[in-house]
């Protein structure tokens, strides 16, 4: 359905509210249908926001967004679709492995998708959450003389 919709009726993005009221409509379908994964979603969300700088907002086309000091780190969609931006070099191991998808619209550049549908694809997304947020960190840099070199940051799993 979220395919469909991105495919065909893609063009309605540009119509003020649309995305939000589309992805309304997909958090109401999830509700009825998994109504587990918006408890995953909520605990993404929990997680994510006690890491330094980070804040929400309603991303433009409906969804969670997740910022470090108001750069986007990733989104997540009614439906439990996370899309996310990492270096080219990092979408394309990660994609190797098998572990997430060409974005849906951004193909050839580093945004990605993954699909939410189990309690341990949420333990993944939040993982890819925090790359994302390591990467910005980085890419800020708002300590002077940090080693920019170090390793990605132990996981958390705060999903039991």
């Amino acid at each position: 359905m979220f395919n469909f919709v991105v495919r065909y009726l893609g063009f309605l993005k540009h119509v003020p509210g649309a995305g939000l009221l589309f992805d309304a409509w997909l958090k109401i379908i999830t509700l009825v249908t998994q109504p587990e994964l918006l408890d995953w979603m909520d605990e993404i969300e929990n997680e994510v926001l006690r890491w330094e700088g980070v804040t929400k907002s309603i991303h433009k086309y409906g969804g969670v967004q997740f910022n470090y000091h108001r750069k986007e780190i990733g989104h997540i969609h009614g439906n439990g679709l996370l899309d996310m931006l990492l270096s080219r070099k990092l979408k394309q191991e990660l994609m190797g492995e098998g572990m997430v998808l060409d974005h849906h619209v951004f193909k050839q550049t580093g945004w990605i998708s993954f699909n939410i549908t189990t309690k341990t694809d949420a333990q993944y997304a939040l993982r890819l959450l925090r790359m994302g947020h390591h990467l910005k960190q980085q890419r800020t840099s708002l300590s002077p003389g940090r080693d920019h070199q170090a390793a990605l940051p132990p996981i958390v799993t705060v999903l039991a």
